[in-house]
């Protein structure tokens, strides 16, 4: 159906309601001879309902997302002042979303030992305070029952209006067993009066996920179905050394979803199969299920599902076939585009081995590992390689790509932050949100119009009275519609 087509059923219902607005009082029989074209009917009257929805509007969001590989060091120190350089908190960002690698050293103890969740929780105060002292907002530290799970997300309290609050759910088994309003009430005293909310936070061994919102974009929207999730894809296939954390939300009728990854290391050829592999499995095995509560509240199940798709990490791609000291002499000319030409990552999408039709910024930077030490703007390695250094050519390892539509890049940059051996990336979108309008009790439902589970006889049924007539039911369809133009508008929602 080519509803470009002003000859189609489907712009000439366009057009009559364009000329619906015009007129006061249109002419039924026009009316009735623009919308005669057969058993297309109803679709049409579905797809040109969509285009106009006019009880939806587009809201704009600013979105922050940043991925670094703080190579296993804590969170102490100068790390807070690095932390406000590299974030830069700003009236314009709404929600930050950051990625973590190797937040704790991969030894053997921390990859197949227990989680320990006060490295979560230390990094999630220290992002805090780089989020809110800056900007004015008190930052309270917890004296007592910090929170220190590894994976905890707010969720909506049903038994209050939209917007009123969070509830902290936690999934340290330490917390568990308490009730929520305990969660809440202690989550309420560590982020009380704070400009930026902590909505979802996710550990995985090294790989860690965090998600800050506006407290006031948190009161105005529906935020709901925070879910989070975790894939081990590391030695044996199955160990957290190596893998992902995401984080799956909707903020009124869009959904999205963040994932950070840690992925494959080494830069011999036949490597980078490795990372499409461990691409694959993330993309297989990140699912978040529904729960007996989300019976009327359906989200997506998989990555894929989602209207708006975030991946950043250390994806561990590197420079293909270059030779290091024509890597590092490229470097010291700046010349990225050169550069770019043998860039893994870049290879393996135009090829069809990974990331297929997703989108990354132009690179503009300087390659972001590997540095010799912290506090410390060399390259480790090169001629003549210093002794106990690894040789390394550089590479753009760290990486932030995205899918889906309505979404704008608006810049692509490193930070010069020297506390590891990577530079912290980020980059600053501009995004689209489906929102609801005020309801208005006028206007029809889909469920009114056309049932999603219905083929077209059954759609007409309820209309056609007691003949059962096709064109009856039609006739009378149109006459409600008729009836309904002095309404401000005519209104389908979007499946």
């Amino acid at each position: 159906m080519n509803d470009k087509n002003p000859k189609s059923s489907s712009g000439k219902f366009r057009k009559w309601l364009k000329r619906k607005h015009k007129k006061k009082q249109p002419d039924p029989y026009y009316l009735q001879d623009e919308l005669s074209d057969g058993d297309d009917f109803m679709e049409d009257i579905y797809v040109s309902s969509l285009e106009i929805d006019p009880c939806t509007s587009t809201n704009e969001l600013r979105i922050f997302v940043g991925t670094w590989n703080v190579a296993g060091r804590a969170p102490v120190g100068s790390l807070a002042v690095d932390l406000e350089e590299w974030l830069k908190p700003q009236d314009a960002v709404d929600i930050y979303v950051l990625g973590f690698q190797e937040i704790v050293p991969l030894k053997t103890r921390t990859v197949i030992g227990a989680e320990d969740p006060r490295k979560a929780t230390n990094w999630n105060l220290l992002i805090g305070k780089a989020l809110n002292e800056s900007s004015g907002c008190p930052w309270l530290t917890p004296m007592l029952n910090p929170i220190s799970s590894d994976s905890y997300h707010y969720v909506r309290n049903p038994g209050l209006e939209k917007g009123a609050s969070f509830s902290a759910i936690c999934d340290n088994a330490r917390m568990r067993g308490k009730p929520i309003t305990q969660h809440r009430h202690h989550q309420q005293a560590v982020i009380g009066g704070s400009k930026y909310k902590l909505m979802a936070s996710k550990k995985m061994v090294g790989v860690f996920v965090s998600v800050w919102m506006k407290e006031e974009l948190a009161t105005k929207y529906s935020v709901s179905n925070v879910k989070v999730s975790s894939v081990a894809c590391g030695i044996m296939g199955y160990l957290g050394n190596k893998g992902s954390v995401s984080v799956s939300m909707s903020i009124e009728r869009t959904s999205f979803c963040f994932i950070a990854a840690h992925l494959a290391s080494g830069e011999k050829q036949g490597d980078e199969g490795r990372r499409n592999h461990q691409v694959s499995e993330i993309f297989k095995r990140t699912s978040f299920p529904r729960s007996a509560k989300d019976e009327h509240n359906l989200h997506p199940l998989t990555i894929l599902g989602h209207d708006r798709i975030f991946w950043f990490g250390d994806l561990n791609y590197r420079l293909y076939n270059l030779e290091d000291n024509l890597a590092r002499h490229l470097i010291q000319k700046k010349d990225w585009k050169a550069l770019q030409e043998f860039d893994q990552l870049r290879r393996e999408q135009e090829d069809g081995g990974v990331f297929q039709g997703w989108r990354e910024g132009n690179i503009e930077f300087a390659p972001t590992y590997k540095y010799s030490s912290s506090n410390c703007n060399r390259y480790s390695g090169g001629v003549p390689s210093r002794s106990g250094e690894k040789q390394r050519t550089p590479a753009w390892c760290d990486r932030i790509l995205w899918y889906g539509k309505g979404v704008k890049l608006l810049s692509y940059l490193r930070s010069e932050i020297k506390f590891s051996d990577h530079r912290p990336v980020s980059a600053l979108f501009s995004t689209q949100i489906e929102v609801n309008k005020s309801s208005n009790p006028r206007i029809f439902s889909k469920d009114t119009i056309v049932p999603n589970i219905m083929p077209p006889e059954q759609i007409i049924f309820p209309l056609q009275g007691t003949s059962g007539n096709y064109e009856e039911g039609k006739a009378t369809l149109l006459s409600l519609i008729v009836k309904d133009t002095e309404a401000s508008s005519i209104h389908t929602q979007k499946l």
